[in-house]
């Protein structure tokens, strides 16, 4: 089957996606809205990488009314979490050409950070598939994005939700492994999304005080991390180690720190939008109120960057001795969890348990390399980290 990707949401993640699976021959349509798209059909996609950098032209449309959905069609979902449900409800009633709605019909990706959008996508499609994207990616301007690993874009798990792995994943991850990605099938993809969220954690932090030197902000992420750690283990729920990731990574996905760029949290202060806090740092909130687990430090960081949004601040204003002392003086319980809960190999910025187990790998030669920003109904995924 001709296959065709609908990238809903063509912000950093979405459009290096687009941009990529476009490269290497597939049909793509990009979802985006007000600059973006304008942008986007102006001038096309640019796409800077750590090489080179690639203009692409793609077909873009500003939602569903001006798509004409038919079977073969994957829906890729790249927009923010706090705007999924509005997304998801505007793509599952449109009818597709050979009958049927598309949430009947299509499978639909989350390229998503979190374990939320999944959940929110099951109760309108009957084909959901999660990915843990590892795509560090930066939106410049309306229809310019800038990616910086090699020598491939990106690495991507991906698996049926809740849980599996068929024919349609296997299709998706050989054709997104062929374009500049590695790929993994995994039956079980939500024990890596968890242990990427571990890893996210540390995004509020890097949006609050920026990429500052000194131990005071590693320790409050480290603090952060040990505070998940406990809550996932207390829940009963799996979740990759920081091993496995950077195993996922090596030599495919490598982020020279010179190049790197900020984390997507620090990237949605910056353009003056709502943040995914309450679906990373959030979540372990959510998570340990129901287990019994304290999270002071992921409540008072949650807190914290959704004020910042709300008020507009300057992402990487807070000294970090002075995001220390803000979130003791927000701090419910007395009690904290101490980062040696989590050992050594959990306190850097990727976090995910020791070999790639229970995974399928599919491999291609590299290709190529880029990213940028804009959505189907609210806003887009600015970067993955």
């Amino acid at each position: 089957m001709d296959r065709r990707y609908v990238v809903i949401g063509a912000g950093a993640i979405g459009g290096v996606v687009g941009a990529r699976l476009h490269r290497a021959g597939h049909r793509v349509v990009l979802v985006a809205r007000g600059d973006q798209r304008a942008a986007l059909r102006q001038h096309g996609l640019t796409v800077h990488g750590p090489a080179a950098s690639e203009t692409v032209r793609i077909p873009v449309v500003a939602g569903p009314e001006e798509l004409e959905l038919r079977d073969g069609d994957v829906l890729l979902l790249a927009v923010k979490t706090q705007d999924s449900a509005a997304a998801l409800a505007a793509w599952a009633g449109r009818p597709v050409a050979a009958g049927g709605r598309a949430a009947d019909r299509l499978p639909l990706v989350c390229l998503q950070n979190g374990v939320e959008n999944e959940r929110l996508a099951l109760r309108h499609f009957r084909q959901v598939y999660g990915a843990m994207v590892v795509l560090p990616a930066e939106f410049l301007t309306p229809g310019q994005v800038r990616t910086w690993c090699g020598p491939r874009t990106g690495a991507l798990v991906l698996g049926r939700y809740p849980g599996g792995a068929d024919r349609t994943a296997r299709d998706i991850a050989a054709d997104l492994n062929g374009s500049d990605f590695r790929v993994l099938v995994d039956e079980d993809v939500l024990r890596w999304k968890y242990g990427k969220l571990v890893g996210n954690l540390a995004n509020a932090v890097d949006a609050l005080c920026g990429r500052r030197p000194g131990a005071e902000a590693a320790d409050l992420a480290a603090r952060a991390k040990a505070e998940a750690v406990a809550v996932l283990d207390r829940s009963g729920i799996g979740y990759a180690a920081a091993a496995e990731l950077a195993e996922l990574r090596r030599g495919v996905v490598e982020e020279p720190p010179a190049a790197a760029g900020p984390g997507s949290t620090w990237q949605s202060l910056k353009r003056g939008g709502s943040a995914e806090v309450d679906y990373l740092n959030g979540e372990i909130v959510l998570l340990g109120r129901a287990c019994g687990v304290p999270t002071p430090v992921n409540e008072a960081l949650q807190a914290l960057v959704n004020r910042w949004a709300r008020e507009r601040r300057e992402p990487g204003s807070l000294a970090p001795a002075e995001l220390a002392r803000l979130i003791e003086s927000e701090l419910i319980e007395p009690e904290l969890i101490e980062p040696e809960l989590i050992g050594s190999e959990l306190i850097g910025s990727e976090l995910i348990g020791s070999e790639l187990l229970g995974s399928e790998a599919i491999r291609s030669e590299p290709a190529g390399t880029e990213q940028t920003g804009s959505a189907a109904a609210p806003a887009e995924q600015v970067g993955a980290r």
